[in-house]
């Protein structure tokens, strides 16, 4: 049993001291370890289904901040509103810095998962190897992701949140449909949140958001390995059956977990509301936010824009997995064994 892997490794290693490479006989893509390719593969995934609903999630959060003259707009009304005053770059308005952020979220966040469950499974066996490992595994992932990417979310919700009437400045002199500033770009955003608020400023806002993403990313994985678990072998490995799997999961974990999302972005974009939507003060923290917001602007902005968050995590999850799906067969990634750790890249 112990041979043919002892003269694979000796042949390969044979290879390198005689100044020949290993993978001489084999593609570029083959000699990437396994968690490379899991990074490009989640990397990619990524960017191609932030992409594809970028013009939802820009109206979602114009309706989480209660941007002026979008409060008592429906999503159609919104869309509507964008397309008028910006065309339709608008829609794709902070959709760089979503992409620039998405791209090492996505990738670190299934890279990673991947590796938590892998060193559990391997050290915490008292955890077992059912569900409970993907809910802790999918929290510590979800959580180191952002920690590494925040201040590019920043950004886009900044970016996002600006309404700039491009399309009558030239004509009527007027730039934009509010007072505030406007960011030129991801660099002029960062710089200026530095020079105000230094690394503080930077990570303003991401107490709700590991406060939102560690039970989501947890409920997701948590929800969608049980899913599987009730479905028989022989559809377990179907791209139409993981897509429903993934929706269903996406769907219950942003419900409980959406009041969060609208504090994270009330706090990113509080320099720039106005004093009527928060009453010219800041959230000290996530439960001050959680309760100002409900006695000064009723609980149901806490659940502000979630239906159209309904209308685009579907089509995000459906796009995601397929994307994930056809990046580990273009890379061939082999199916990894439950207790299998990073080593085995």
């Amino acid at each position: 049993m112990g041979s043919p892997q002892g003269s694979t490794l000796t042949s390969d290693m044979t290879g390198l001291v005689d100044g020949s490479t290993a993978c001489s006989d084999v593609s570029f893509i083959d000699c990437l370890p396994v968690y490379v390719k899991e990074l490009i593969a989640g990397g990619a995934a990524g960017a191609i289904a932030k992409t594809t609903i970028a013009p939802l999630e820009r109206i979602k959060i114009l309706l989480q901040t209660k941007t002026d003259g979008f409060q008592s707009l429906g999503v159609y009304q919104s869309l509507s509103k964008v397309l008028k005053h910006e065309g339709v770059m608008g829609f794709y308005k902070g959709n760089g810095a979503s992409v620039i952020r998405i791209i090492p979220y996505a990738a670190l966040h299934f890279m990673t998962y991947e590796q938590y469950r892998g060193w559990m499974l391997d050290n915490c066996t008292f955890f077992g190897s059912g569900p409970l490992v993907d809910l802790i595994a999918g929290s510590c992932s979800g959580g180191t992701a952002v920690l590494c990417t925040y201040p590019l979310d920043l950004a886009r919700t900044k970016l996002a949140y600006q309404v700039v009437d491009t399309r009558t400045k030239f004509s009527s002199g007027m730039t934009s449909l509010y007072t505030r500033p406007a960011y030129s770009g991801i660099r002029d955003v960062l710089t200026t949140v530095y020079k105000e608020g230094g690394i503080r400023g930077l990570y303003r806002g991401v107490g709700p958001t590991l406060a939102g993403i560690l039970p989501y990313a947890g409920l997701k994985f948590y929800i969608y390995e049980v899913i599987k678990t009730r479905v028989s072998e022989e559809h377990r490995k179907s791209i139409v059956m993981n897509l429903s799997c993934g929706a269903i999961a996406g769907l219950l974990g942003q419900t409980f977990t959406y009041p969060l999302d609208v504090v994270r972005r009330q706090m990113q974009v509080g320099s720039l509301q106005s004093s009527s939507i928060q009453g010219g003060t800041r959230y000290r923290n996530t439960y001050d936010g959680l309760t100002t917001i409900v006695r000064n602007q009723g609980w149901r902005q806490l659940f502000a824009g979630l239906s159209i968050n309904y209308i685009k995590i579907v089509p995000s999850v459906a796009v995601g997995f397929a994307a994930y799906d056809t990046m580990k067969v273009w890379l061939r990634i082999p199916p990894r064994q439950k207790s299998q750790a990073a080593s085995s890249g």
